[in-house]
């Protein structure tokens, strides 16, 4: 898989690359965020089409999300985002790196990365589809049912399979990725806490008709497809992981850099991995969770990779993807994987005394052996989300924390071996 990135000036025109004088390209355009089991059924169906024409298949993915970038917008006199990245999105599900790892699985030729901008979402869908065809020689563009682009979102299925037709130029294929329908989910979303110990199930799912109506009425929901990145990020923020990654057809984690904490855990005998904040990927609820950790390899070799694919693939240069070896890390039967009791919270039984508030995630790894201190100061890892297993909450004392503790890496051994 190759990679090519570009950024539209400040008109909101980007120099799109001709990829190849003698084969067409099969495209598909979105942020894809969390790689869900929509998108891969979109970018399944590109790969497969881009064989079936020995053309190219290309993946256009904009970053940062369209969503975040209008929001910010809307919330701060319509200015673009700060360029130094200053301005963190919370809500992502997945970064850059966790979705061209998952679209190189997919076996797809070139991830096109177009920072998105005010100035370029200003342009019109016919303007945005003609630079495709003449400069990526776009045969066919591969789409879900509901998607739109294009300035205002005036560019929906059926515009754009209308100006296909009129102008035999590319035809349209359109995916249906819905999964299992529609759903609704509140606007804004408002992480909640489970009040009881796991699993937590869908909310939604046990509301009769009536109740679900009156529901969506009070919370302001919207209509939203199932097999959709809002859906999953709803059920993370109330615990439903279960739910959330059979959606995404995956298990949901995110990634960051270990620092040191205030060893809390190792004075009670649970040592755990302090992940440093900002993480890459959204973070589930508050609470305590039975999951994965996996070692990514020192951060700074991570950063480098990082810094060198933005160096070699700036001003609409390909390079090959290097995913640095992590894919074998991630693997189940990585020896670099270890079950983990997570936890996500602000540490209600210390914080009174420590004057310490903010949000923390940490996890201690089931290693196997309880003398075996994992060392992981300055590495990358990657959180994986199982189950939900219980509430934060306060308890009496260092004791009682403790018996906790063992209890939750009794329900991880259990769940996950």
């Amino acid at each position: 898989m190759k990679i090519i990135r570009l950024a539209p000036d400040e008109s909101g025109n980007i120099d799109w690359p001709l990829l190849s004088a003698s084969r067409k390209s099969v495209v598909t355009v979105g942020a894809f965020d969390g790689v869900h089991r929509g998108h891969r059924a979109v970018v399944k169906r590109t790969v497969a089409l881009a064989k079936q024409f020995d053309a190219l298949s290309v993946v256009i993915m904009f970053e940062p999300r369209p969503a975040f970038v209008h929001g910010y917008a809307k919330a701060h006199g319509n200015d673009e985002l700060p360029a130094d990245g200053s301005v963190a999105d919370t809500d992502q599900l997945t970064g850059v790196g966790q979705r061209l790892r998952a679209l190189n699985e997919l076996g797809v030729d070139y991830v096109i990365i177009v920072k998105y901008t005010l100035a370029f979402a200003d342009k019109s869908f016919r303007f945005f589809l003609g630079q495709l065809v003449g400069r990526l020689g776009m045969r066919t563009l591969v789409l879900g049912k509901d998607a739109s682009m294009g300035a205002g979102r005036a560019g929906t299925i059926d515009k754009i399979e209308t100006l296909a037709l009129a102008t035999g130029m590319f035809e349209l294929v359109v995916v249906d990725d819905e999964g299992r329908g529609r759903t609704r989910v509140p606007q804004p979303i408002v992480p909640t806490m489970p009040a009881t110990r796991g699993p937590v199930s869908d909310p939604r799912a046990a509301m009769p008709k009536a109740e679900r109506r009156a529901w969506s009425k009070a919370t302001n929901a919207r209509e939203v497809r199932d097999w959709s990145s809002t859906n999953v990020r709803f059920l993370l923020a109330n615990g439903d992981i279960e739910d959330a990654n059979d959606i995404l057809g995956d298990l949901h984690g995110v990634e960051g850099t270990v620092v040191h904490g205030e060893e809390r855990g190792r004075q009670l005998g649970f040592p755990t991995a302090n992940v440093a904040e900002p993480v890459d990927g959204y973070l589930p609820v508050d609470g305590v969770y039975a999951g994965w950790l996996v070692d990514l390899g020192p951060a700074a070799d991570y950063d480098e990779r990082v810094e060198r694919s933005k160096r070699e693939a700036s001003d609409g240069i390909s390079h090959q993807y290097d995913g640095g070896g992590i894919e074998a890390r991630l693997a189940m039967t990585s020896p670099l994987r270890w079950p983990a009791a997570i936890s996500i919270g602000t540490k209600p039984t210390f914080n009174d005394q420590s004057g310490r508030h903010e949000r923390v995630l940490e996890a201690y790894a089931l290693t196997g052996d309880d003398s075996d201190w994992l060392d992981l100061y300055g590495h990358r890892v990657r959180v994986e989300f199982e189950q939900f297993i219980r509430p934060q909450i306060e308890f009496d004392g260092p004791d009682a924390l403790k018996a906790e503790l063992a209890d939750n890496v009794r329900t991880v051994h259990d769940l996950l071996g």
